[in-house]
């Protein structure tokens, strides 16, 4: 019998840390940890389609296209005859299959409810063709968020901390079970003057200092439950309400001309280009607003200048995922590859990919959040992965990786007046080059939690760092997102 050589197996214990903001108990769950005023790290597991409570669906599908040199006639035939079919039981009107194939069309619109529009994957491919900076496909519906009459009342606490999801109202006897409703926070000149955004340094490009009446953030939530005068919402408060700022109200809202349960999956997009700094063609492949719940999933978009999907600023509710932002065509400057920009509200950017960009995973003004970016990477970058300008409030970036910058900071006078970016910004178990993660000087602060990376000071040197937190072995929950999400779900 011959000799075997049996190696020995050592078991080593995997270490494992905590955030000093967010444990997870013995029994699994998820214990959030407030500072002296109350605030806490938000729940960010409501956002995306239907926040996260249902699956995106398989539509049936009602009409199959096939490519030919009438293709962007017939795309929008099929759209138009569809929109006049009724909505079945759960919304849909039925799914429009385009097949294998190269479309030519100037760009396609979506404006009314229930209709998906799938590929059969990058055999599918629809080329935004010729000229002509624009977006190739298109979904919105119509008209404005408008205020219901005789419905506003004020918010009488002194302080609702971050991570809230109730506070008293003066009066509730208005107000019901499923009423939607907009949590106002006003801009006022001493929150501007704290914030010193009244005293951006001056260049020739034409700095504009920050404006009151500019500011009025406007959240959109769904009460859950009321006691007394206590009102309960869906989704958390992701930025202080201060007496010494105003405080703030609530009303009731509608928005007629709104759609939902649109979708738009697996497709190849590709803009005709001339050059790589060509501008004159395809900008966005895919631009949402006006819209909640819908989809976008399993889309590559290739030499477009700005955008794989850019979410507009009432679109809410919205899930992105497995899509693929690649070889854009523009000059490398501002307001330029924004590979997936959101600058809606409750909104989940997941699994998704972006090569040659500049700002890949990116909220913009005045970004009513939560909004997440879940499990996302970045390659060959040309500026950061944040919030890019002028006050964005609670979005998560969870599992990002990029070789270039994570930044949250004072952007000063870049653009013609960038300011800070933003607030209750969470960076959890990332991956970047470098990063500059500041706390404005008001307001609330941002988060930094098992981010790999070299920190640096940021453009302006003196401004208040955030304090990271990083620890020895693998960070619990790997996935605050995951986490929070599967919590929701029980």
């Amino acid at each position: 019998m011959g000799l075997f050589l049996i190696a020995p197996i050592c078991l080593f214990a995997q270490s494992i840390w905590q955030s000093k903001c967010i444990e997870v108990n013995k029994n699994g769950l998820l214990k959030y940890m407030a500072d002296e005023q109350g605030n806490t790290i938000p729940d960010f597991s409501k956002v995306g389609y239907y926040h996260g409570q249902k699956n995106i669906p398989i539509v049936p599908i009602v009409k199959t296209l096939t490519a030919n040199e009438n293709s962007d006639t017939e795309i929008k035939n099929a759209i138009e005859k569809l929109a006049k079919k009724p909505l079945d039981k759960n919304g849909f009107r039925g799914a429009i299959l385009l097949k294998k194939g190269v479309y030519r069309v100037e760009s396609i619109q979506i404006a009314v409810s229930g209709i998906v529009l799938r590929g059969e994957g990058e055999e599918t491919v629809i080329v935004a063709a010729g000229k002509g900076q624009r977006s190739l496909i298109v979904v919105s519906g119509t008209g404005s968020l408008k205020e219901m009459k005789n419905s506003r009342t004020s918010i009488i606490d002194k302080y609702v901390a971050v991570g809230s999801k109730s506070f008293t109202v003066a009066n509730a006897s208005n107000y019901k079970v499923g009423d939607k409703i907009i949590v106002y926070r006003p801009g006022t000149q001493k929150w501007i003057s704290d914030l010193k955004m009244d005293q951006i340094t001056v260049r020739d490009s034409g700095t504009k200092q920050w404006q009151p009446h500019a500011f009025n953030l406007q959240f959109e939530r769904t009460i859950t439950r009321i006691d007394g005068n206590t009102i309960f919402i869906d989704n958390p408060i992701v930025m202080a309400m201060e007496e010494q700022y105003g405080g703030g109200e609530i009303f009731k809202y509608s928005f007629d001309g709104r759609i939902e349960n649109v979708g738009i999956e697996n497709l190849y997009c590709i803009s005709d280009y001339e050059g790589d700094e060509d501008e004159d063609h395809g900008w966005n492949a895919i631009q949402m607003n006006k819209i909640e719940n819908g989809w976008v999933r399993n889309v590559t978009a290739k030499h477009f200048g700005f955008s794989c999907v850019n979410l507009g600023n009432f679109a809410k509710n919205i899930t992105v995922d497995a899509c693929k932002s690649v070889d854009p065509k523009s000059k490398i400057t501002g307001g330029r590859r924004y590979s997936f920009n959101n600058d809606g509200q409750q909104n989940l950017v997941m699994n998704c990919f972006a090569s040659d960009g500049r700002h890949d995973y990116v909220t913009g003004a005045k970004v009513c959040g939560p909004n997440v970016f879940y499990n996302c990477t970045a390659e060959k970058t040309h500026a950061d992965i944040g919030p890019h300008h002028r006050w964005s409030t609670g979005t998560l970036y969870d599992n990002i990786v990029t070789d270039g910058e994570i930044n949250i900071q004072d952007r000063g006078n870049w653009g013609t007046g960038h300011g800070w970016v933003g607030v209750t910004q969470v960076v959890w178990n990332c991956t970047a080059a470098k990063a500059a993660i500041q706390n404005p000087y008001v307001s609330g602060i941002n988060y930094v939690i098992g981010l790999n990376a070299t920190q640096y000071n940021g453009r302006l040197k003196d401004r208040p760092l955030t304090i990271w937190e990083n620890g020895k072995g693998t960070l619990q929950p790997a996935s605050l997102f995951k986490a929070q999400l599967a919590e929701s779900l029980k």
